[in-house]
């Protein structure tokens, strides 16, 4: 059965950091997108970050760049986000989706699967 588990949210404090990670089972990372989103309360559902399937491309939202990274480790099938210099403008609940596709451009076809998200909290 394919799932996806994600871990690692918490409370912080501005200018802190977190690290989540989300434990991918069933599903062959190689031929997989794997992407993080997040939802804050009444706003829209967007996308943070993505890794391609092959693992050599990223792509992040203009919001978090060059404070998220993304990284993946193949051994434990684990994609995580490292979240530097967090801002209370971050909290949401953090989600890990996967679509079926090389390429971080196959979410724009929709998501094969997701997990139950990860909440952050980033306090003033």
């Amino acid at each position: 059965q394919s799932q996806l588990v994600e871990s690692g949210g918490g409370l912080v404090q501005s200018g802190g950091s977190l690290r989540l990670a989300c434990v991918v089972s069933g599903l062959p990372l190689e031929f997989y997108a794997i992407g993080w989103f997040r939802q804050a309360p009444g706003k829209e559902r967007e996308k943070v970050s993505c890794l391609s399937s092959s693992g050599d491309s990223t792509t992040y939202d203009d919001s978090v760049k060059g404070r998220f990274t993304i990284s993946r480790d193949d051994a434990k099938n684990t994609v995580y986000l490292q979240m530097n210099n967090l801002k209370p403008a971050d909290t949401a609940v953090y989600s890990c989706e996967a679509a079926a596709n090389y390429y971080c451009s196959g979410f724009n076809y929709g998501v094969d699967y997701w997990g139950k998200g990860t909440l952050v909290t980033v306090s003033s």
